[in-house]
């Protein structure tokens, strides 16, 4: 499956990210991929698959996870989504498309909010707006708040059905599928996000975002429950809003199905209202 795939390191302020890229042919943006809390880049692996063929791709590992190096010092989303952009001007990329996956979704709406003139179309998937968010289930979140299940494999299996609902539910494979391939980067990459989203909101901004917005929710998330990402979709001017019949992890689960979702939304184009020419000539105006 990663015979498709451009594997990087790129060094910035001393510190490495990791980096894979899917070559394409498509004259859009390419589609940059913001991925979960503790997920390597290896997850989003069969959803890129599952995408229209010639869309070029680039995912990467969130400083202290899977193959990027940790940080020394903690980050907050307004420094990373910095460090993306400069990621980006080393790559050789100006403007792209972006895919903020639940923890990720929030690091993409800063991106969007800091740099509009880059971001041409956001794509929020299971996520929400930080702070003021409807939380899940205090069970769910107290699994959530430890690497656990990354270090852990038979763990993550085991809860599985609790914290990502949908098909997690009902097929044990799927979630001792999903767990084999996590690369975790360690308590200390995965502490490190945590922190960085501590007391984050985008509420109060939400309404400056003007890129068009896919929102992406599943119905039976235990995670980020459906109400916000009604939530976002209200608040963002440009948004509309789609629900899966599934849980938190719809693109690991649904990835053909999701995929035709994201083509068409980022193959349509939007056009500004056309300015006409007045009827007559204007006058010139005297000296």
């Amino acid at each position: 499956m990663t015979h498709s795939f451009v594997f990087r390191t790129v060094e910035l302020d001393g510190e490495h990210l990791r980096i894979a890229i899917r070559p394409g042919t498509s004259p859009m943006p390419p589609l940059l991929v913001f991925n979960g809390i503790g997920a390597n880049l290896e997850l989003v692996f069969p959803f890129v698959q599952a995408l229209a063929p010639d869309m070029e791709v680039i995912a990467f590992d969130v400083p202290g996870v899977g193959g990027s190096s940790t940080p020394l010092l903690p980050y907050r989303f307004s420094g990373l989504a910095r460090r993306v952009a400069r990621m980006l001007d080393y790559l050789g990329y100006g403007r792209v498309n972006v895919i903020g996956v639940s923890w990720g979704g929030a690091l993409a709406q800063q991106f969007a909010r800091d740099y509009p003139e880059r971001c041409k179309k956001l794509i929020l998937a299971a996520t929400a707006t930080g702070l003021f968010m409807l939380p899940g289930k205090p069970g769910v979140l107290w699994k959530m708040a430890t690497p656990r299940r990354y270090i852990q494999p038979q763990y993550g299996a085991r809860i599985a059905p609790d914290i990502y609902g949908g098909a997690f539910r009902h097929d044990a494979n799927l979630a001792l599928s999903f767990s084999s391939k996590i690369r975790s980067g360690g308590r200390r990459g995965y502490y490190l996000q945590l922190l960085a989203g501590f007391g984050w909101t985008s509420i109060h901004w939400l309404h400056r975002i003007r890129q068009p917005t896919l929102v992406l929710a599943g119905d039976d998330d235990p995670l980020v429950p459906l109400i916000n990402m009604r939530l976002l979709t209200k608040l963002i001017p440009n948004a509309e809003l789609h629900v899966l019949d599934d849980g938190h992890l719809f693109l690991v689960t649904q990835p053909t199905a999701v995929a035709p979702l994201i083509n068409r939304f980022l193959a349509e184009e939007t056009y500004r209202a056309s300015i006409h020419a007045p009827l007559s000539e204007p006058q010139d105006e005297p000296a």
